[in-house]
């Protein structure tokens, strides 16, 4: 907590914040263009966000590509805030991840972290088997389908319709994940894109990825229901409860 509130407390660091809210995925090169300082001065500051986990980097080249991690201010929001909210309006907390791994799909346009206190072999079957994606999706039910590679998955609302459709396009046992990902809640013609999970062991914890890839313009809002499923499924692998949506 005091690392986050040290990363905060700099208007540079905050302006720095508020460039990658406004675009995400940004190199050095463009995140010096918004600060009148030396390369190194922003380097200094972008380490100590880092420190803080109030960003998350991803290096594909020669290239290293910072991404804005708001999970560490919803937990301080939740900290702070949160007793003062309606809790029914809140369905989110966390799950940030990083793993450096190259893809074939190039620079991710949005990534998150997060660390569950699970073992593998649970976040493995919460990403993987329908009956558990049910139990912890903030807004569907009901899911059709376990992730196996060329299978499709499709979550359901309570009314019954379909809200998002994935193949499942790529598996590493216990380590990665990859999807398509078809936002039906947005019409039959809403364009698709890419999705990977990624885990890592950390001791008595897992380290959870969530990186997209080819997002269409207009679906920055995905960001949101990625937050609100990574508070879901960490709760409910931490709990035994997920937390759904009130609808």
């Amino acid at each position: 907590m005091d690392a986050l509130f040290k990363a905060l407390n700099d208007p540079a660091r905050r302006e720095l914040l508020d460039q990658l809210r406004k675009k995400d995925g940004q190199s050095l090169s463009d995140l010096e263009t918004h600060l009148s300082m030396s390369r190194f001065g922003v380097m200094k500051h972008l380490r100590v966000l880092e420190d803080a986990n109030l960003i998350v980097t991803r290096k594909q080249g020669r290239f290293k590509y910072h991404y804005l991690n708001v999970l560490p201010l919803q937990e301080l929001m939740d900290r702070w805030a949160a007793p003062f909210l309606q809790r029914q309006a809140r369905a989110l907390t966390e799950l940030k991840l990083k793993l450096e791994r190259d893809t074939q799909m190039g620079k991710p346009d949005f990534m998150m972290q997060t660390f569950i206190r699970c073992t593998q072999d649970a976040l493995w079957a919460a990403l993987t088997e329908a009956d558990q994606m049910a139990a912890y999706h903030f807004a569907c039910n009901a899911v059709q389908g376990n992730a196996a590679v060329d299978e499709t998955t499709t979550f359901i609302l309570p009314n019954g319709e379909a809200m998002l459709r994935q193949v499942t396009t790529a598996l590493d046992p216990k380590t990665r994940i990859a999807m398509t990902f078809e936002p039906l809640f947005m019409g039959p013609d809403a364009p698709a894109s890419n999705m990977v999970y990624l885990i890592e062991p950390q001791g008595e914890m897992c380290k959870l990825t969530i990186e997209h890839y080819n997002m269409a313009p207009g679906q920055e809002g995905f960001a949101e229901g990625w937050a609100r499923l990574a508070s879901s499924l960490k709760t409910y692998l931490e709990t035994g409860t997920g937390l759904k949506a009130a609808m």
